[in-house]
């Protein structure tokens, strides 16, 4: 198990998981922006001026994910990780691969007045040594050197603790309280990784404006499309018409058109593979009352324009939608390879 300590700078993350070592027997301090200051020290200064933070590094994100799993071989559990984590598509992606490793997270947010926050990042900045990473390990990291407040998807997402008048030490005896009841575990599907090519299926639904439906995953980042993986000796279309089912709370008629056939080409660490959009067809507006997610797999679903989808799907997935709604407009299916039409 993980008890992950989120915060914004100056919560009291570090401070409290230090005090949490004695309070959860077993446990082991695991701090991944140690794996930012060595991925500093191994990828070229170059590709750290492309970006804001280094949790922006897709490296760093598994590497959290990949160390965790390693070290939980190596000593009983949990591991206690202080890390502001305040992007919630970096959450979705590390939150939900650990979940695919069947490593349970407790996500507990640490938060103060914005007064007390203000006061300590004040002092660190004034009194404080620089880590031995040095300055500009810190670079645009979210939580470090300006008071920022939480976002407003923590509170849904983590249990709160707010250590405005505690110690370190009453703040680590509220959080052991916590993991003992359970409080802030995340309820995340648990999709295991692919160990080869895979077949997918996903289904466009679309309401009386021609508008596309969305979905968006608790467990990878970005939007998509209703879908999933084809089982074994399953049919592609059955299975785009199972997973409306279980995904959204809403029986297809019959079997939907294919739109699209595209192959994604391997890139390491995925496998690629084929993937079929399928028209589900318009969504009369008694239909879409009936929407129902799944917690433990999707926050949020909405209706997109296309302009609207190019924002919210990676590139990958929005190239697809739109040639999927072109050959919805010609009545033809297209043949991708790499998101290429072929013929």
């Amino acid at each position: 198990m993980i008890v992950w300590l989120n915060g914004t700078f100056g919560a009291g993350k570090t401070t409290a998981a230090h005090e949490l070592l004695d309070l959860l027997p077993g446990s082991t301090l695991y701090d991944p922006e140690i794996l930012g200051s060595g991925l500093r020290l191994m990828l070229p200064a170059k590709r750290f001026e492309e970006i804001d933070d280094y949790q922006d590094l897709p490296a760093w994100r598994r590497m959290v994910v990949d160390t965790a799993a390693a070290l939980l071989t190596e000593v009983p559990g949990p591991l206690v990780t202080p890390m502001a984590l305040l992007r919630q598509e970096y959450r979705d992606e590390i939150f939900g691969a650990l979940a695919a490793r069947r490593i349970p997270v407790r996500h507990v947010f640490l938060d103060a007045e914005e007064t007390i926050l203000r006061e300590r990042i004040s002092h660190r900045a004034h009194g404080a040594p620089e880590s031995a990473a040095g300055p500009s390990a810190h670079k645009g990291h979210p939580g470090h050197s300006a008071y920022r407040p939480a976002p407003d998807w923590i509170k849904d997402d983590a249990h709160l603790v707010d250590t405005t008048r505690l110690t370190p030490r009453q703040a680590a005896e509220q959080i052991a309280e916590a993991v003992r009841v359970g409080a802030g575990a995340c309820d995340i599907v648990q999709t295991p990784e692919p160990t080869a090519e895979t077949l997918a299926a996903g289904v466009l639904l679309f309401d009386d404006r021609d508008r596309v439906l969305l979905v968006d995953p608790t467990y990878k980042p970005g939007w998509e499309f209703p879908g999933g993986i084809v089982e074994p000796g399953e049919a592609p279309a059955h299975a785009g018409v199972r997973e409306v089912a279980e995904e959204l709370g809403i029986a297809l008629p019959r079997a939907p058109r294919l739109l699209v056939l595209d192959w994604e080409a391997p890139k390491p660490p995925g496998y690629g593979g084929l993937r079929l959009l399928f028209d589900g067809g318009t969504l009369t507006a008694d239909r879409i009352r009936e929407v129902l997610l799944p917690g433990a797999e999707l926050r949020d679903w909405r209706f997109a324009t296309e302009a609207e989808a190019e924002d919210m799907l990676p590139p990958v997935r929005w190239n697809r939608l739109r040639w999927a709604l072109r050959a919805r407009e010609q009545g033809c299916p297209l043949h991708l390879e790499a998101g290429v039409p072929l013929g």
